[in-house]
């Protein structure tokens, strides 16, 4: 009976995506390109919102949790390591519960993408290792996001990082790029307890250790191996979490209620549209939009850059109706690419534009100059029409140079003066290429000072996660 119920809300549980039609000079939504679909997402039903009703749709309504211990397949270990995790979490129910609470946007979806792979459901619990949940999380590793990606390990499956957007810390690219991952380090390692130390460690230095315990005659299993303490207590903690969910009463824990059904709808971007008028539009607090989109780096949301915005389930069909009313134009931001190095008011100065915006709405610190070929974020005019190209989309960065002291004004004209040197090169925009790492760096604690603020994750601040050892520190 419990696996035919499990299997109906398999089969209930969706994605819902809206594809929004229209012209943009009218307030619809359309391109006269045609937009390009995430393959990732072409399994998911698409639900036209003109022609459809949201409320239509709901999976029958049904505790997740209930879901997600069904689906446990990983054996506990049972060992001190993880009894030692379990009172540490049941010892910080505030903190446990916080993040419970920040994973109910994003629980369910994650929970269906494990499901749809077969795999087991602890899995979906590990970004409460990784990042406690909070989208903005970033390690002293420079790893990003709920399934904390390093820049090399993100580029290697495909998550675009420029000046526009950082797919690591997208919801849907990211789930999507982690569960890819981990099935490949399950295959070749055979095990989730491996497959999960490389993901911490690397699969190279997994690989190693169970090189030497082969030399050395000894087994090669998780617990057998000889590894950093942050690895030897990273599936400890996972099982954690997973004790707190079979029995949170027990641990004098609260789970939040979360109904079987999706939290969020994605929505297709036929055209430019500001950051700004679709949280209006949607009716939605600038925080709820951030929490559900933390990729955006600009505030211009890109048609050409393959993206989608998620809004909250109720709220997609408001996002409908009010941008139908909607007659102005829907973006007022444009990108160009700087053709030559200059200081920012000297580029300013050429683009016709504000300095002064022109260095906030690019995060240009001062004392810096643009160097040829960065992509620079302008303010729309009517000679600047139009969304923001392909090329651009996909691969605008922005390149920035110290800018060299003035001479000394005691240095006389024609006199032997100290020669000013040039400052390296400082990249944004691009930091795949300049923070290249061998292997996935786990976040999984230092998170518990940025999260116990609050459960919603805003872009006024991004919470660092930085590495620590031992129970006493896990987040």
């Amino acid at each position: 009976m419990e696996g035919s119920v499990l299997m109906l809300w398999r089969y209930a549980a969706i994605l819902l995506i809206s594809v929004l039609t229209g012209c943009a000079s009218t307030g619809d939504w359309s391109s006269d390109v045609p937009t390009r679909q995430d393959p990732r997402a072409s399994n998911a039903k698409r639900v036209n919102l003109k022609d459809q009703s949201v409320s239509d749709l709901y999976a029958p309504s049904s505790n997740l949790w209930i879901r997600i211990r069904d689906g446990f397949e990983m054996e506990p270990m049972n060992t001190p390591l993880e009894i030692e995790q379990v009172r540490w979490l049941s010892a910080r129910p505030d903190y446990v519960q916080r993040s419970m609470a920040r994973s109910s946007r994003y629980l369910f979806y994650i929970v269906q993408e494990v499901n749809a792979r077969k795999m087991p459901t602890e899995i979906a619990l590990l970004p409460f290792v990784e990042s406690a949940f909070v989208t903005h999380a970033k390690s002293s590793a420079k790893a990003m996001g709920l399934w904390q990606f390093m820049p090399a390990t993100g580029k290697d499956f495909r998550l675009t990082q420029n000046v526009f957007r950082d797919e690591r810390r997208d919801v849907l690219q990211s789930t999507d790029a982690a569960l890819d991952y981990l099935q490949r380090l399950h295959k070749q390692f055979g095990s989730w307890d491996l497959a999960l130390a490389a993901y911490n460690w690397g699969a190279g230095n997994v690989s190693k250790a169970q090189k030497r315990n082969l030399a050395a005659g000894l087994p090669t299993d998780y617990l057998s191996l000889k590894m950093p303490n942050e690895t030897r207590n990273y599936v400890p903690k996972l099982m954690a979490y997973r004790q707190i969910v079979l029995d949170p009463k027990a641990y004098g824990i609260v789970l939040p209620d979360l109904e079987n059904h999706p939290y969020f709808v994605a929505v297709d971007v036929g055209s430019d549209i500001d950051v700004a008028l679709v949280i209006q539009l949607s009716e939605i607090p600038e925080s709820e939009f951030h929490s559900l989109n933390p990729s955006f780096n600009k505030p211009v949301i890109l048609s050409n850059a393959n993206q989608q915005i998620l809004l909250p389930f109720g709220h997609a069909e408001v996002f409908q109706e009010n941008l139908k009313k909607y007659t102005k134009p829907l973006s007022s931001w444009t990108a160009v690419q700087v053709s030559k190095t200059e200081s920012v008011d000297q580029a300013a100065k050429t683009l016709g534009v504000d300095a002064e915006t022109l260095r906030a709405v690019n995060g240009i610190p001062k004392g810096m100059r643009i160097r040829a070929g960065s992509t620079v974020l302008v303010p729309k005019t009517n000679h600047r029409p139009g969304d923001i190209s392909v090329a651009l989309a996909e691969n605008g960065s922005l390149n920035l140079l110290k800018s060299a002291p003035s001479t000394p004004k005691n240095c006389a004209k024609g006199a032997k003066c100290p020669v000013v040197k040039t400052g390296k090169a400082a990249t944004k925009g691009n930091s795949s290429a300049n923070n290249a790492a061998n292997q996935h760096k786990s976040a999984s604690t230092g998170l518990a000072k940025s999260a116990k603020n609050g459960s919603s994750n805003t872009t006024s601040s991004t919470p660092k996660a930085s590495t620590s050892k031992g129970a006493s520190k896990i987040q």
